[in-house]
C-alpha cells in the first residue's frame, strides 16, 4: 500500500472532505505567521546579561570558550591553541569569515579547505549565531560550510561573534529566515557543548556522536 493510499484512508476515517483547500489555507496562514511560543524569562535579557548567560551556559555544557577583543587576535590565538594541544592540521570551512583571516604568518599550522573525513583531528568553522538560553551554537550547511566539519573531527573550533548572540531560540530562527530570505538551508545544526552520551552503563562517554572537544573563540570586536 502506498503512502498516498494510507493518508487517503486516514482522511476517510476522519471524514475530511475531498476538497480541503480551506483547511490547507488555514494551516499555511498559521505557519506563515510564525507565532512565538512561551519564551523563558532567563532568555529575555539585556545584551550584557545575555552575553554572560551564553558564556555560563556554554561552560556548563563543557565547551571551552576563549574570549578575544578583535579578529586580529584570532589567527595567533588559534595557532597557539593548536600548538599547545598537539594539533598540526585544520580542516576549514570556506566561508568569508574564515577565508578573510590572514594566515600568512610563520605558524606551522596546516590548513585545508574541504569537507571533513574520518580521521581528521580538528576543524575550524564559524557559527551563524549563539543562543544564550542554553549556550548553543547555530550553524547551517551550504557549499562553503559542509556539515561534516561539525561532526567528524575529534575537535571542533568555532568562531562566534558576540554581536550575533541572541536570547531565545525564536530570535535565532528569525535571524536565519532573514539571512536566507526565507529559503531554509538543507541542514541546521544546533550544537551545545561537545558530543557525549551516558547511555551505556550510565558512564559518560565523550565524542559519542561527534567531536570530543568544542572550542569557541568569542569575538567581542570586529
Amino acid at each position: 500500500m502506498s503512502k498516498a493510499d494510507i493518508f487517503n484512508r486516514i482522511r476517510g476515517g476522519l471524514h475530511v472532505p475531498s476538497d480541503d483547500s480551506a483547511r490547507r489555507a488555514a494551516v499555511k496562514a498559521r505557519l506563515d505567521a510564525r507565532q512565538r511560543n512561551l519564551i523563558p524569562q532567563r532568555a529575555q535579557l539585556p545584551e550584557n546579561e545575555r552575553l554572560r548567560l551564553f558564556i555560563d551556559m556554554a561552560d556548563e555544557a563543557a565547551a571551552e570558550l576563549i574570549e578575544l577583543h578583535s579578529a586580529a587576535e584570532l589567527v595567533g590565538t588559534i595557532e597557539n591553541w593548536a600548538q599547545e594541544n598537539g594539533i598540526a592540521h585544520l580542516v576549514t570551512a570556506s566561508d568569508e569569515q574564515i577565508k578573510s583571516l590572514d594566515w600568512s604568518g610563520n605558524g606551522t599550522l596546516v590548513l585545508e579547505e574541504r569537507v571533513a573525513q574520518v580521521g581528521d583531528e580538528a576543524s575550524l568553522t564559524s557559527a551563524f549565531c549563539g543562543i544564550a538560553e542554553t549556550g548553543t551554537l547555530m550553524l547551517y550547511s551550504g557549499q562553503e560550510s559542509p556539515t561534516t566539519l561539525n561532526f567528524l573531527p575529534d575537535t571542533h573550533l568555532v568562531v562566534l561573534r558576540a554581536s550575533t548572540i541572541v536570547g531565545p531560540y525564536e530570535d535565532a530562527w528569525q535571524m536565519l529566515r532573514q539571512a536566507t530570505d526565507g529559503s531554509m538551508p538543507r541542514t541546521v545544526n544546533l550544537i551545545t557543548g561537545p558530543s557525549r552520551s551516558a547511555d551505556i552503563e550510565q558512564k559518560l562517554q565523550m565524542g559519542a556522536h561527534g567531536p570530543r572537544r568544542l572550542v569557541i573563540f568569542l569575538l567581542h570586536g570586529e
